[in-house]
């Protein structure tokens, strides 16, 4: 009975065996062939719109993405150095599968994108090989050297890197150039083009150098930048040829200036737009009486009119607490083009200080000593005033027209005599008005004609004397004489004064 018990178990054990290798074998050899061609790889990322979802086990320390690269820029910066036509944004990917291959033809790798509704998968996959991890860093490595090498070979700048012992190990094409254009041969390692243990040793980094050509004699003028790194150091050189000739353009531009403000008698100090001195020439010394060696430190503004107060150079406040506020108001207006005033100091000097705006901020003060000027208008405002006053105390009309025949002065005599005011006229008075209103008060003469013609003649012109009657029965003696600068001075005098004065005169005017 048990014998027979076995058979049965065992036949049915071996009809199980027997379906499963006709039924599941087949499925599984399936699946396997169909994994195999189509590459499915083990770096792969899940992408919502532009954020990460999931990444396989060996996806971000293939790619080189830390735990906050979490959005697609992210994946497409690590990419793009092997994969140059990477979308940059998940937008750009339609619903059919997309494959990016590698830029470089001879790397068979590539990126495959599908999407499905807002989610994007990507798989980056290595074609025949069982380790996608290293092929995919060597590929991007290589993908990196090229464009470093592109770029170091195609700058116009050179590029050298040193040991610790100062040969030069590499250089680009531009410092080969450069060699070969200031040598004459190709570059030596033990001789490199600057000094470069002079400037490992700058705590700045950058150094300004210059090289001496064969050819012409020039030099050349560079900006060395310096970067170290352990036993390395690497040097950039920026050409600055044309920034040394616009200083030294600068420069010969400001000597020439400064050779010229020497040579002014008027005070002038240039501040920058920080407001401190940046020129100044003599004469502000011997005007302000500032010694040179306190302009020289560059003052600013504030501190140069408290000297200037200080040396009784300009007028005293008369709130020594609104000082600040005044000079802030002086710089204000300066600033504006609006600041000019006259200062009259204790010493008895004048000075006219004015503001002036420059380019880039910057202000001008000129300070210029206008005591004779002063004076001698004085002077002449007293001796005018003087004249007035004898001219006002003589008994007989004065007036004096120009050649334009403009009226230039007339006494109070004149005033008096044909009751006019010149001085309250708005308009000029000319020869042409004064007869007018001299025929009003006057019998009609042909003398007046005379005058008017007498005035406006040029060249040479001899003095006459007519008699006018006036309506008033009163006659006046006319007297017309040329004086300076082609002006004529007529003269209205009563006939009783001349009488007392020159009883004969009357008859001599007659005849």
């Amino acid at each position: 009975m048990l014998y027979y018990e076995f058979i049965i178990v065992f036949s049915v054990a071996m009809l199980s065996a027997f379906f499963g290798v006709f039924l599941i074998g087949p499925r599984m050899g399936t699946r396997q062939t169909t994994d195999i061609d189509s590459h499915s790889s083990e770096v792969c990322f899940l992408y919502k719109n532009d954020d990460l979802q999931h990444a396989s086990e060996l996806a971000k320390s293939v790619v080189g993405l830390a735990e906050t690269d979490t959005d697609w820029k992210s994946l497409h910066t690590q990419l793009h150095k092997r994969f140059q036509l990477m979308p940059v944004s998940t937008t750009e990917i339609s619903t059919t599968p997309v494959i990016v291959n590698a830029t470089d033809a001879s790397d068979k790798g590539f990126v495959r994108l599908t999407r499905s509704g807002e989610t994007v998968h990507v798989e980056i996959v290595e074609p025949g090989t069982s380790s996608p991890t290293q092929i995919h860093q060597i590929k991007s490595l290589e993908a990196e050297l090229a464009t470093l090498r592109m770029a170091s070979s195609t700058s116009s700048h050179p590029m050298w890197q040193t040991n610790d012992s100062g040969d030069v190990q590499w250089y680009n094409s531009a410092y080969a150039s450069l060699y070969q254009r200031i040598f004459g041969e190709g570059p030596d390692s033990k001789q490199p083009l600057f000094e470069t243990f002079a400037m490992a040793r700058q705590p700045s980094g950058r150094t300004r150098a210059s090289l001496q050509q064969n050819n012409d004699g020039g030099r050349l003028w560079f900006d060395v930048n310096t970067v170290q790194s352990g036993t390395k150091t690497m040097f950039h050189a920026m050409d600055i040829n044309a920034v040394i000739q616009a200083e030294v353009a600068q420069r010969n531009f400001v000597q020439t200036l400064a050779k010229t403000f020497a040579q002014l008698s008027i005070g002038l100090a240039i501040f920058d737009r920080n407001g401190q001195l940046a020129l100044f020439n003599p004469a502000l010394v011997d005007l302000t009486g500032l010694q040179a060696e306190f302009l020289s430190a560059r003052p600013d503004l504030l501190s140069f009119f408290d000297r200037l107060r200080d040396n009784r150079v300009m007028p005293e406040p008369k709130n020594y607490h609104s000082w600040r506020q005044e000079i802030a108001d002086v710089i204000a207006a300066a600033t504006d083009g609006r600041y000019q005033e006259t200062w009259s100091l204790d010493t008895g000097h004048t000075y006219r200080v004015s503001g002036r705006p420059h380019p880039d901020g910057a202000i001008a003060f000129l300070i210029e000593d206008i005591s004779a000027e002063v004076s001698m208008t004085r002077n002449y405002r007293a001796e005018l005033e003087m004249s007035q006053s004898l001219m006002d105390s003589l008994n007989d009309g004065l007036v004096v027209f120009s050649s334009a025949g403009i009226l230039q002065f007339c006494n109070a005599a004149y005033r008096e005599m044909w009751k006019l005011d010149p001085e309250s006229s708005f308009a000029e008075v000319t020869i042409i008005d004064s007869l007018r209103d001299w025929q009003k008060q006057s019998h009609p003469d042909p003398a007046w004609g005379d005058v008017r013609d007498f005035v406006f003649k040029v060249g040479e012109r001899a003095p006459w004397d007519s008699i006018v009657e006036r309506d008033d029965e009163n006659r006046l003696i006319c007297s017309v004489s040329p004086i300076a600068s082609g002006a004529t001075l007529i003269r209205f005098e009563k006939i009783e004064d001349a009488i007392q004065l020159h009883p004969n005169r009357l008859s001599v005017i007659q005849d």
